[in-house]
């Protein structure tokens, strides 16, 4: 008996010093045994960004993450630039989206955000002719314009009257809901109205994006398991997809009968996106109803998660520097309203997304053995985590006062905007996987941030608890509790 004891503790140790011989050189935390890295990273969950982000820089931007025993749960996780050049530009072929990527984001379908290779290459090439489509930047514009005037100044009026406490982050994801709805499908829902109607696929985007950050912090064999079992955030995760394919799907087949019975005219400059996709792709054998579906599911995790997280740390932001929102008036007061002339707004945006990316972490897997800049050797199939979060708070790219929201330096002495490299700034990823929206983006968050900051005076409710959520998208768990005051300009509207 003892020597079968004996035995067994001898084979635990030879496995245990196995992987620290494998993957020790560079460990973000101790390794304990059976459970791995896995109970720091679940102790600091609650902060688990800002968390990273310390343990990276005692690391020197990289280290290894090893999940409990016979979990395959492993990461090299780096927020060093140069690596993260290498990865998403210099050595592009080598860092892929993957199969493991495919199946914890089995939601997403096989579209831009998943695929690889040729199949990636098309939908980029596919996206490219949606986005630059004659006049599609002026329907942007004409559609958020008419939602600012028609909707959010009716919404914030009525706040403002009532003198009621409001979340602006959910006010955001209601508006831009709206907007994708409208570019996308061709039609606005409301959801963004006074009385804040229940529009349950507004609320199932959300849903699913929590619940896809939790697989990350799990073996896979546990999710799996939740979602067999259909418990836990596996369960909440397929009835908000439920709801999601019912209203991408109803939404195509009404799509694809208006357009049956030529009741669309052609018009590109005032076409929706699925109109121009569906005639794009009609008559090829690969234009089904997951294709389009899929397709829409990518255009609006691209256009909505993403501006809400924006627009809500920038406020929270410039409410907290006063400054900053002074600043913004006085570019506004001289007459520069057209976005390319909004320098300073501009730069506070960029400075907003550098502090809290709206997408906090990137993910790769590598397909062949490699070595990074950093000296640190990469396996074939090893998954990469890129935390952008991280990467925004180095003090060798953006100095010793990088955790302060500083606009100044985005802004060279000439008044124009810095050109920092993509691969430092990595809001909009960097290299082939550049986000192809990126202007749309900014046309669209400066047209709302400078409506508002115009019109209304925002005060966030004080001792409101402002922490991340637990997302692939980088919201605030508790939203953002604000009031609401008119300015001198829109009282004598």
């Amino acid at each position: 008996m003892l020597g079968f004891v004996g035995f067994a503790a001898f084979l635990f140790l030879l496995f245990h010093f196995h992987r620290r011989s494998r993957y020790y050189r560079n460990p973000l935390f101790p390794d304990w045994p059976l459970f791995g890295m896995l109970p720091p990273l679940l102790k600091n969950l609650w902060q688990i960004h800002d968390f990273t982000t310390q343990v990276l820089q005692r690391n020197c931007g990289t280290g290894n993450f090893l999940g409990p025993w016979f979990t395959g749960m492993h990461y090299l996780a780096t927020c060093d630039p140069m690596n993260v050049h290498h990865i998403l530009s210099k050595n592009f072929p080598n860092y892929i989206k993957g199969l493991k990527f495919r199946e914890i984001f089995e939601p997403f379908g096989d579209a831009i955000l998943t695929t690889d290779s040729d199949a990636w290459k098309y939908h980029r090439t596919l996206f490219h002719s949606l986005f630059k489509t004659k006049g599609f930047a002026l329907l942007l514009k004409k559609t958020v314009r008419k939602k600012v005037e028609k909707s959010l100044f009716l919404v914030l009026d009525h706040v403002e009257r009532e003198g009621i406490e409001v979340d602006l982050q959910a006010m955001f994801n209601r508006f831009n809901f709206d907007i994708v709805c409208s570019n996308v499908l061709g039609y606005d829902p409301q959801s963004f109205a006074i009385d804040f109607p229940k529009v349950a696929c507004e609320t199932a985007f959300t849903e699913v994006e929590e619940s896809l950050f939790l697989r990350h912090t799990v073996p896979k064999s546990i999710w799996k398991l939740q979602s067999w079992l259909q418990i836990g955030p596996e369960k909440k995760m397929t009835r908000a997809c439920e709801v999601l394919d019912r209203f991408l799907y109803e939404s195509i087949a009404t799509k694809r009968e208006n357009l049956a019975k030529d009741n669309v005219e052609k018009d590109e400059e005032n076409d929706d996106l699925l109109t121009c996709l569906m005639r794009k792709e009609e008559g090829k054998e690969h234009a089904s109803d997951k294709f389009l579906r899929d397709t829409a599911y990518n255009l609006f995790l691209a256009g909505r998660g993403t501006i809400t997280s924006a627009l809500t740390w920038f406020f929270w932001l410039v409410a907290k520097h006063s400054s900053v929102e002074e600043k913004i008036l006085q570019e506004i007061k001289q007459e520069k309203e057209e976005e390319k002339d909004q320098v300073y707004l501009h730069a506070a945006l960029c400075e907003a997304m550098r502090l809290y990316p709206p997408i906090p972490f990137e993910w790769k897997q590598a397909i062949k053995n490699d070595i990074l800049p950093s000296g640190h050797e990469v396996g074939a199939g090893t998954l990469m985590i890129l935390s952008l979060y991280a990467m925004g708070r180095c003090e060798e790219t953006w100095g010793k006062d990088c955790l302060e929201f500083k606009p100044e330096r985005w802004i060279s002495e000439r008044g124009s905007i810095v050109p920092i490299p993509s691969y430092k700034f990595i809001s909009f990823n960097s290299g082939p996987r550049t986000c192809m929206g990126k202007d749309l983006s900014f046309i669209q968050m400066k047209m709302v941030a400078s409506s508002i900051l115009r019109n209304y005076q925002i005060h966030v409710a004080e001792d409101h608890p402002i922490y991340p959520s637990f997302s692939i998208m980088l919201l605030m768990k508790y939203g953002l509790k604000v009031r609401i005051t008119k300015k001198a300009a829109r009282k004598n509207e």
